[in-house]
């Protein structure tokens, strides 16, 4: 059988048994295997990579393998200047938006509460789930590798952590985004935006204690839910500025 050699550089090597970390791995083929299939027969998600060398050449996902070639395997760069380079996507998304699957809503509302759109379904199947990520251009996030492996999904993201503020600090670091925080923007419960509204303006019911101490008050556009700066606004505050913080960022949050 023809054999090939690969490795795997960076967060890449979390999805690879331990005797196969960080270093050359032979692999038989078979003549005229896909690099994706060779790859995704490893564990890894092609949603997790951004450029591949063949022979120190960079190439896409779709090249049949003969055996022999060497093979480079690089995630997806922040800082990393590789324009020159051939990227495993055509075009990056002008909106960072995201869907979840039924596993990561405590993920979802948290998204939210930074202000990024963010779809949560807890009652579709799995193919339903990539029909929006596609149609939608949304970035499904998932902790199930063989969701992000199906060949239509474009943008996805594969989430390491278990407890869910650990998650969204992990998608905040992974994609970059303090630059786009907006808190308290988005309705956590169900994802519309939040405009303010006038105190008089107010029909629903609300406790007597709130109305004596509150003056700033929103409302979501869809649900109709109300929100104000209750005794959680400053805890919540400090926990996004402390997550702002440890991402790099020293400007402030914006609220």
């Amino acid at each position: 059988m023809p054999t090939v050699t690969l490795r795997f550089y960076e967060e890449l090597n979390d999805f690879l048994p331990s005797p196969l970390r960080k270093r050359d791995i032979e692999r038989e083929i078979q003549p005229g295997e896909s690099l994706k299939h060779l790859i995704e027969s490893m564990g890894v998600p092609h949603t997790e990579i951004e450029v591949v060398l063949v022979n120190g050449i960079s190439v896409d996902l779709g090249p049949q393998l003969q055996g022999g070639e060497r093979i480079s395997v690089y995630p997806q760069f922040e800082s990393l200047d590789v324009t020159p380079l051939l990227r495993l996507r055509e075009r990056p998304l002008r909106t960072t938006r995201f869907v979840t699957d039924a596993h990561l809503g405590r993920l979802a509302r948290y998204l939210r509460l930074l202000g990024f759109d963010t779809l949560f379904f807890n009652d579709i199947g799995d193919q339903r789930l990539v029909e929006i990520s596609v149609s939608e251009r949304r970035i499904l996030l998932t902790r199930d590798r063989a969701l992000l492996m199906r060949r239509t999904i474009t943008h996805g993201c594969y989430v390491h952590a278990i407890e869910p503020w650990l998650q969204l600090a992990e998608v905040v670091e992974r994609l970059d985004l303090t630059g786009q925080i907006r808190p308290f923007s988005r309705c956590m419960v169900c994802n519309g935006a939040i405009v303010a509204i006038r105190k008089e303006h107010i029909e629903e019911p609300l406790p007597d204690q709130v109305i004596r101490q509150h003056d700033q008050f929103w409302r979501c556009r869809d649900c109709r839910k109300i929100y104000w700066q209750g005794s959680h606004y400053s805890n919540l505050l400090k926990s996004i500025a402390g997550l702002v913080a440890d991402n790099g960022s020293s400007g402030d949050v914006v609220s």
